[in-house]
């Protein structure tokens, strides 16, 4: 159980990115400290102001690799300092932390344990309310130990090392009391880990008794165990780790309305809700919606952040939302939004029965969009396999005499890639309801790569 005031704790968790940041503090002592900030930092703020503490410092875990951090804003806009480990090798003013550093903040200490592995310079902080005891009733584990798995070791040295040096520090952790609060960097819908639970927070006892990542007797076990990651990197890695360790980043300029059409040299991203789409949507758009989950993460698989980009929302509100999320993955340029563009082009999708009909007259290229991991557990037998991120790149494979039709496993990201084919010049359409799974559940026939017998 959490203590009572006067210790202040908040976590917030981005839920597109899985992404959570912490707010510890002594309200008595005025004081609060954020951790591993994102880059919108106005919730922190209007917390800070409501709890009436002034923010005295940023810690930062590690330098992060899937979204940009909010240490710059909170730097340059509030003059709040950043501490961070040297082994993070930034390129902004810091204070350095070290295994056994302490953050006073009143009453409320944050120690830190240098826990390499997911990054060189990754540190955990244990968290101490020194008017209760001198021992830690949490530790934030940043992108090491995660509820229910442990962070990924390739994403900034060789696998292999990085999996030995996150075997050590996980050891290191599992020498806190069964007791300790664990409250990671990362919930269920990061690339960070592959079986990491929904549940915001665990214990050490817990993780000890259950995590799959903490059962390998040996370090060569684990090294084998953590290597073997099927799970695409995250996008834009090298380009948001730049911007991360470098100089600091301030507010991102305001989102300004666009009359009419788009131009023709921008790259036009609808973040309406699929069915909208469909009905109408302006020629050449491509539709990842907003609302749907992880939409920065699959935004970010599909274009890049070095072309002019505009949005296409529903209204304001929704056009601010994705730019929110689209500045979290390094998309801190986007031209605007559009308002009330012309949409005369169209989207069908396709039902089920409609594609067992074509597909017995043989007269579709059926796509499997979904990951290879994902489609080697039953794929429909003759349809080919393109991940819907990499549908851009490669579409002109899928350029010839019969219309493409995309799946996957419910129908978000096949609409995500038929829009990508329409938007390249391919006659394409979705299976939008149902998808792989419904496929099966009608009694329709699916290959397992894996020889399971489906």
């Amino acid at each position: 159980m959490l203590p009572s005031v006067p210790v202040l704790f908040k976590q917030f968790v981005d839920d597109d990115l899985g992404c959570a940041s912490y707010l510890i503090g002594d309200e008595h002592a005025g004081e609060a400290v954020i951790v591993d900030p994102a880059f919108a930092i106005e919730p922190y703020l209007e917390e800070a102001a409501r709890r009436e503490v002034t923010i005295c410092c940023v810690v930062e875990t590690h330098t992060h690799a899937d979204h940009v951090s909010g240490h710059g804003r909170l730097a340059v806009e509030h003059g709040v300092p950043v501490r961070v480990h040297p082994a993070s090798e930034a390129e902004f003013p810091f204070e350095p932390i070290e295994d056994g550093t302490e953050i006073d903040v009143g009453d409320v200490t944050l120690r830190v344990i240098h826990t390499p592995g997911h990054r060189p310079e990754h540190c955990c902080l244990a968290v101490l309310d020194r008017s209760r005891a001198d021992e830690p009733w949490l530790v934030l584990t940043g992108d090491s130990l995660l509820v229910g798995d442990a962070a990924r070791p390739d994403l900034a040295v060789e696998a292999r090392e990085g999996a030995r040096g996150l075997f050590r520090s996980l050891r290191r952790l599992l020498e806190l009391p069964d007791g300790v609060e664990v409250y990671p960097g990362h919930v269920a819908g990061s690339l960070c880990g592959a079986a990491m639970s929904s549940k915001a927070s665990t214990t050490i006892g817990f993780e000890r008794r259950f995590n799959r990542a903490l059962a390998a007797i040996d370090e060569n076990e684990f090294v084998e165990l953590s290597t073997g990651i099927r799970s695409p990197r995250p996008p834009n890695l090298e380009r948001i780790v730049a911007l991360n360790r470098g100089p600091f980043l301030g507010r991102p300029h305001d989102l300004p309305p666009l009359e009419g059409a788009a131009t023709t040299t921008a790259a036009v991203l609808d973040v309406r809700p699929a069915t909208t789409f469909e009905a109408g949507h302006v020629a050449g758009a491509i539709n990842v919606p907003v609302s749907g989950s992880s939409f920065a993460t699959k935004t970010a698989f599909i274009l890049s952040p070095d072309e002019a980009i505009v949005l296409h929302p529903t209204d304001r509100a929704e056009g601010e939302r994705a730019a929110r999320s689209l500045r979290a993955v390094g998309f801190l340029e986007l031209g605007g939004f559009l308002v009330d563009p012309p949409t005369p082009e169209r989207l069908e999708p396709l039902e089920l029965d409609e594609l067992e009909a074509l597909l017995a007259r043989d007269e579709i290229e059926l796509v499997d969009v979904r990951e290879k991991n994902e489609r080697d557990d039953g794929y429909i037998p003759g349809s080919r396999n393109v991940p819907y991120r990499l549908l851009r790149q490669c579409s002109e494979d899928l350029r010839g005499d019969r219309p493409v039709v995309t799946i996957c496993e419910t129908g978000a990201r096949a609409s995500i890639a038929a829009s990508i084919l329409v938007a390249s010049g391919i006659d394409a359409r979705p299976v939008t309801t149902g998808g792989i799974a419904g496929w099966q559940k009608r009694g329709n026939s699916t290959v397992c790569f894996r020889r399971c017998g489906t």
